[in-house]
């Protein structure tokens, strides 16, 4: 087999875009051929033939085509790890294969009377170096739930699980309350899927349901018959419903005044807790897991921000393709769920897909620097690391944990998807080590204030910390 790369002249091809000629002599198809078929003849039982008797020339007859495929199957694979192992190559995508476009070409390496010449097309990742990083300062921003805040998550808390009883005979709901309806919406006079309930409780200024519903219920009374009238959101997550306007025939059944919602060992004791004092402690630190995870996501973007702005290097142009098709595609989802075009964002389509190219260029730049500071350092992800992580994806799932596991079990590319962030944390805890960093203490709206979703995921509201207190 001989292998040459095209118009290298003796020198690396300049780019990450590599092309290989491989010949394969007819003498050595021929060769390969033969020693295929001889290995098969202890093995092939024919009619006609004791074991281990049929010629290799029958064989050939019988099985040569089919044969000769797999051997030159087995030489492309010979010759794709001998293009890399040769020449130190990392691999951005699987080697693209051209044969001749000429059949009868083909025909004649098939039947070993020809040689067989085809092109091996690669992309390699870039080569760089490690920055220093010695003269990179970030600051670390950190917020300490208050009194107030903990109080607040208990209010709201104990507004939830407030009990409720019912009003007066002929008494006007009032906002706040908890009336129970029934209701058919139409839309253009017809109804529509989902439009239709009985037995509904709905808390009057919750804005559980669409705009402008609540409030036309303030002031009914048990019986009364509505017609309220409600737009639906132009976001709203049924398409066929966003933005259209509908009427609704509501029936009012009960009306229940709330009572008192009291911050007491009653309802810490309800949320299985000790006491109060222990409640305390556990929204306070729910909140505080909250406001950490807000720091870890402010720290971690501006740290990248700075490793960008150290690494200027060629992208391999598959890696940036797929990035550029994944990020789009999420724009186009996002502007199709919000019933949005790119007008309505003072854009172009052309100037979008220019801008977030950047970010998928930015992100396959990022992603390779953090592999190859894992690579350098050695960062491993254990068996056990990635089991925690699949127990506490399971657990997301109640009811189905069974399948949960088994389809990640079953599943590599599932399972390495769980252990690319874990990774990714690694190497970001090994880069912070290398930086300096500076503390400073700021209020929760500063923390929270314009997170940037490009690079992580949107930050969690911190009363959402209260559920995580009832989980704990």
């Amino acid at each position: 087999m001989q292998v040459t790369e095209i118009n290298a002249q003796g020198t690396a091809t300049p780019g990450l875009k590599r092309e290989f000629q491989v010949l394969l002599a007819a003498q050595e198809l021929e060769e390969r051929l033969t020693t295929e078929l001889s290995g098969m003849k202890d093995k092939v039982q024919l009619k006609g033939f004791r074991p281990g008797k049929v010629p290799v020339a029958h064989l050939r007859k019988v099985y040569g085509r089919s044969v000769m495929a797999e051997v030159v199957q087995n030489a492309v694979n010979e010759a794709n790890r001998q293009i890399v192992t040769d020449n130190g190559l990392k691999l951005a995508l699987e080697p693209q294969v051209e044969f001749p476009s000429d059949q009868t070409e083909v025909e004649k390496a098939l039947d070993a009377k020809g040689d067989l010449a085809f092109k091996v097309a690669l992309e390699v990742m870039p080569s760089f170096e490690l920055a220093d990083l010695s003269d990179v300062s970030l600051t670390k921003l950190v917020a300490k739930p208050s009194d107030a805040e903990v109080t607040e998550s208990l209010e709201r808390m104990a507004g939830q699980g407030r009990p409720f009883s019912e009003r007066e005979e002929g008494a006007e709901a009032q906002n706040g309350d908890r009336v129970t309806i029934d209701f058919v919406g139409r839309i253009d006079g017809a109804e529509f899927q989902g439009g239709t309930g009985e037995g509904i409780d709905l808390e009057l200024g919750s804005g559980s349901f669409i705009p402008g519903f609540e409030e036309q219920l303030v002031g009914a009374k048990v019986g009364d018959k509505r017609v309220v009238k409600a737009t639906f959101p132009e976001a709203y997550g049924a398409e066929h419903l966003a933005g259209k306007d509908a009427e609704f025939d509501v029936t009012v059944t009960k009306i229940q005044a709330p009572g008192e919602a009291k911050v007491d060992d009653a309802l810490a004791k309800s949320m299985g807790m000790d006491s109060l004092e222990k409640l305390r402690e556990a929204v306070s630190e729910a909140i505080g897991r909250d406001y950490e995870a807000a720091t870890r996501r402010r720290l971690k973007k501006d740290l990248l921000d700075a490793l960008d702005g150290k690494y200027a290097f060629e992208l391999p142009p598959s890696l940036v393709a797929q990035e550029f098709a994944s990020v789009w595609a999420q724009v186009e989802q996002d502007l199709k769920t919000r019933g949005k075009t790119f007008a309505d964002e003072d854009t172009t389509e052309e100037e979008a897909q220019a801008e977030y190219r950047k970010i998928a260029e930015r992100r396959v730049r990022l992603g390779l620097v953090l592999a190859q500071v894992g690579e350098s350092a050695d960062i491993k992800v254990s068996d056990e690391e990635v089991n925690q992580a699949l127990i506490a994806r399971v657990r997301q799932f109640p009811g189905q944990e069974q399948q949960v596991w088994d389809f990640y079990r079953k599943n590599a590319q599932a399972l390495a998807e769980l252990r690319a962030p874990l990774f990714e944390e690694k190497v970001i805890d090994h880069i912070l080590g290398q930086v300096k960093l500076v503390e400073e203490p700021v209020s929760k709206a500063a923390l929270f204030a314009d997170e940037d979703d490009d690079e992580t995921t949107g930050g969690k509201p911190a009363d959402e910390a209260e559920a995580e207190a009832k989980a704990d």
